[in-house]
């Protein structure tokens, strides 16, 4: 079965059954996932390195799609969280505030969360073979991420939050959080840029300002040009 054949059947109904082998087999499903893609690991493969019987993913999950989708389950949850996280932080501030709220914690999630460095794999995977899981990122994690980026740099400058500019701005901030996650490639091509631990809050103000200061490079000449278009003074 190919990876983009996945079937995407919804949520399965919890099985009663041993959790310690249950939660064995979705760590390792979740590694050997994100390390080979759905179609390249085996049931087999999975319960061995899970010290587990063949017939345990079905009797957990249903086969082996239903823990394919446990796993996907698990690293939107993860994704989720971070998003909750990045508002409850940025709650009664202002536009610019809350961007720099938003910042500040996906930069400590981003490099605290070393352990779920998987789930990054996992959706790089997702994104070369997409199954139909891969809409479910979309519509439950990076819809409502974006969107609430673009309220925030709407606010910060008067802009409308679905302008052009205001959502390749959301998406330009989101692009500078790679260099978080490739952290080892670019120890080797970018030495100056370290993300440990004791250098989060300057990467976060670095972040913070450069997107601001893109923001008013960006958003006040297309702040200008709608004016032009509806008439009213620039």
């Amino acid at each position: 079965m190919s990876a983009r054949s996945v079937p995407h059947s919804g949520p399965l109904a919890p099985r009663v059954g041993d959790q310690a082998t249950r939660d064995r087999l979705l760590s390792v499903a979740a590694h050997r996932f994100a390390e080979h893609g759905f179609a390249r690991v085996s049931v087999r493969d999975i319960c061995r390195d899970a010290h587990a019987n063949v017939a345990a993913v079905n009797y957990h999950f249903g086969g082996k799609t239903g823990l394919y989708q446990a796993v996907m389950d698990a690293a939107i949850g993860t994704m989720q969280a971070t998003t909750a996280a990045a508002r409850d932080a940025g709650a009664g501030l202002d536009g610019r505030q809350r961007l720099a709220a938003f910042v500040r914690t996906f930069v400590h999630r981003v490099v605290g969360l070393r352990r779920e460095s998987w789930i990054h794999q996992l959706m790089m995977r997702e994104l070369s073979d997409p199954t139909p899981m891969l809409d479910r990122v979309a519509s439950d994690v990076l819809r409502p991420r974006l969107s609430y980026l673009c309220q925030a740099m709407a606010d910060a400058t008067g802009m409308r939050p679905d302008h052009p500019a205001v959502i390749r701005s959301a998406v330009s901030l989101t692009s500078q959080f790679h260099g978080l996650i490739w952290g080892e490639i670019m120890r080797k091509v970018a030495p100056g840029y370290e993300p440990a631990p004791e250098r989060l809050e300057e990467i976060a103000d670095h972040i913070t300002r450069f997107s601001l200061g893109g923001l008013a490079a960006v958003l006040q000449p297309a702040a200008a040009d709608s004016g032009r278009a509806s008439g009213r003074p620039v």
